[in-house]
């Protein structure tokens, strides 16, 4: 944590680009700026398990299409059934 102290006779706009010096020459804002948008990485199985649910979800997606039987409500009920 940074802290600035008021010097004697010293500006408010003076501690303030003291202490923006500061904060820029810690780093932390940068640190901040990049963890910002961080995702943390899928392990190995639930990347599997998520291939292998959209491939099942893409398969019954085109039997349903072959039949003309596709829509939302359809397309709906097979997420449905597959996430039991």
């Amino acid at each position: 944590m940074i802290q600035v102290r008021k010097k004697e006779k010293e500006t408010p706009e003076s501690m303030i680009r003291r202490f923006s010096r500061r904060v820029q020459q810690s780093g932390t804002l940068q640190r901040a700026r990049k963890l910002r948008f961080r995702r943390e990485e899928k392990s190995k199985t639930e990347r599997r398990n998520e291939a292998l649910y959209k491939t099942k979800i893409r398969k019954e997606i085109g039997r349903l299409k072959k039949f003309g039987k596709f829509d939302d409500e359809s397309l709906r009920e097979i997420k449905k059934k597959l996430n039991r």
